[in-house]
């Protein structure tokens, strides 16, 4: 059996090890979370946000499932509510000011805020082996900036509880900063970013307008970039270093109010993100984002992670 085949194995055993899991219900003490758990997720009307969104409310959680289109989310809330899944819906579109605060208030009215957030809204515009980077602002905009919008705007909505609230990022491992085969080879950008003391907003914020600068001036493909999917692996690579950062900033707060953020990677997923060139199912794509949200007694933050492992940023 050569490397290739060993690896290909050990993958498929560690996929019948999770499906086994994802079998086993939580105890009632292991279950910190109830029907009155608030839980969001950005970008579900299908794909993985969806099926993410479906298996919190399998697990008895309040999910409040967003999308940009008003019609297509209120139609994907009908498929959960005929199931007898607490599911409501809300209109939000990240990069949209107006959206986010329209947003803010009705959670905060309806609700009182919430325990859960999962960032799985996102764009591409890459598929098999092409590299355009044609919408590189608006995938650098989507995926990172608004990510950044929507952390930022639902913090101070997070509810106090033992348990601490919980915020999980859909990133990908093409934003691997030491990736062999898609790392950023600009080693001082490279050690900017891997520095997680000396890491700011406005570092990342800077390498993502330092690449948009130079998609401009046509002088991209000399930065050291990522060369597979570059403006997604760059966007998805910057929501990795703010999470290692709202990591290092949320461990200050007082017991009771903790809030843990991670990130995780679902792999190469049948979507139509992916055109539908995936080998990973949707169930097990959304299975990690719910194990890292439900989290019963390990606080774990500022880690990305892998079929429920932890993985090198």
């Amino acid at each position: 059996m050569d490397k290739k085949e060993r690896a290909k194995e050990k993958k498929e055993k560690r996929r019948q090890e999770i499906s086994l899991l994802r079998t086993i219900p939580y105890s009632d003490h292991q279950r910190w979370w109830s029907s009155e758990t608030i839980a969001v997720v950005t970008g579900a009307n299908r794909g993985i946000g969806f099926e993410i969104a479906h298996q919190l409310a399998s697990h008895g959680v309040t999910v409040v499932l967003t999308s940009r289109e008003t019609a297509v989310g209120e139609e994907a809330v009908k498929v959960f509510q005929e199931g007898g899944l607490n599911v409501a819906f809300h209109q939000l579109d990240i990069v949209d000011p107006v959206s986010i605060q329209t947003f803010c208030d009705w959670i905060k009215e309806t609700y009182g805020g919430l325990d859960i957030l999962i960032n799985n809204a996102g764009v591409n515009f890459n598929f098999g082996k092409d590299n355009s980077v044609e919408f590189s602002e608006m995938v650098i905009q989507v995926n990172y900036f608004g990510t950044k919008n929507i952390i930022k705007a639902l913090t101070p909505l997070m509810r106090p509880s033992p348990a601490g609230s919980r915020i999980v990022s859909v990133t990908s491992r093409l934003g691997r900063l030491n990736g062999k085969r898609n790392g950023i080879s600009n080693v001082a950008v490279r050690e900017q970013l891997e520095n997680v003391d000396s890491l700011s907003e406005e570092v990342i914020d800077k390498t993502m307008n330092t690449f948009l600068e130079q998609v401009k001036d046509g002088t991209w493909e000399s930065g050291g970039w990522p060369h597979v999917f570059t403006d997604y692996s760059l966007s998805k690579l910057a929501v990795n270093a703010y999470t290692r950062l709202m990591a290092r900033i949320f461990e200050k707060r007082p017991e009771g109010q903790k809030i843990y953020v991670n990130c995780y990677c679902p792999g190469w997923v049948k979507t139509a993100m992916t055109g539908w060139a995936g080998h990973v199912t949707i169930e097990e794509a959304a299975d990690t984002a719910v194990w890292l949200a439900l989290l019963p007694d390990q606080f774990v933050s500022g880690k990305f992670f892998a079929e429920r492992r932890e993985i090198n940023f």
